[in-house]
């Protein structure tokens, strides 16, 4: 037998998360690891529990959780996150596809089409409604021809250590988190990073659109 999908629920709902792990858990190929109100909430069970599939419920309008999901999936790259209870709106789905979602579920959907979605999503699949989808492609096709090319600044005199930190400023990373996966202090990363913007004469944003290879860009 192979190997449940471990869910990790995230809603601020105390009733629907319960409810929903129910559903989960009567599933034969899927668990549930753990739950949470909101997703910074989750951090350290997506690192102990180690999660396929983060089921997640934003709270409404501002869905302030999504600004959380590109963090998530810096830290733990193999998680796949489905949105569900959402608003069938074209704005709300391209920012969630932008955060990195792979699952947008709509707030009149059943039970079963979630639990479908997790299993897709688990499997290496997109899952959202064919009207958004088509809305995905439109946007897409409106994009300009060609594939998005690397941007790099070459002539800037940066050291050997500015020069490792330059990719990782462009992954969006903050200075705590490149000064843990370089074993520096939160302040030597700070120093280094200020020379460099120095150098490149710009802000933080500005070296990340600089540097970065955007998947798409939306």
């Amino acid at each position: 037998m192979s190997a449940r999908v471990k869910v990790l629920i995230v809603s601020e709902n105390r009733l629907l998360r319960d409810t929903l792990a129910r559903i989960v858990e009567q599933e034969q190929d899927l668990t549930v690891v753990g739950a949470a109100r909101l997703c910074r909430e989750a951090f350290d069970q997506i690192s102990s529990t180690r999660p396929d599939v983060l089921l997640l419920n934003p709270p409404a309008l501002a869905m302030p959780d999504l600004n959380d999901v590109p963090r998530i999936r810096r830290r733990a790259p193999q998680l796949k996150v489905v949105a569900f209870g959402m608003e069938e709106s074209e704005e709300a789905f391209l920012a969630a596809v932008r955060a990195g979602v792979v699952g947008y579920v709509l707030k009149d959907a059943y039970s079963a089409d979630v639990v479908t979605a997790v299993r897709l999503a688990a499997q290496g699949e997109a899952v959202c409604p064919p009207r958004l989808c088509l809305c995905l492609f439109a946007y897409f096709a409106k994009q300009p021809r060609g594939m998005p090319k690397l941007r790099l600044r070459t002539n800037l005199p940066l050291t050997r250590r500015e020069q490792e930190l330059v990719p990782m400023i462009a992954q969006g990373l903050t200075n705590k988190e490149i000064a843990a996966q370089l074993n520096l202090s939160a302040q030597t990363v700070k120093n280094h990073v200020h020379r460099i913007l120095q150098k490149a004469g710009s802000n933080r944003l500005a070296v990340q659109a600089q540097c970065r290879v955007p998947e798409l860009t939306l």
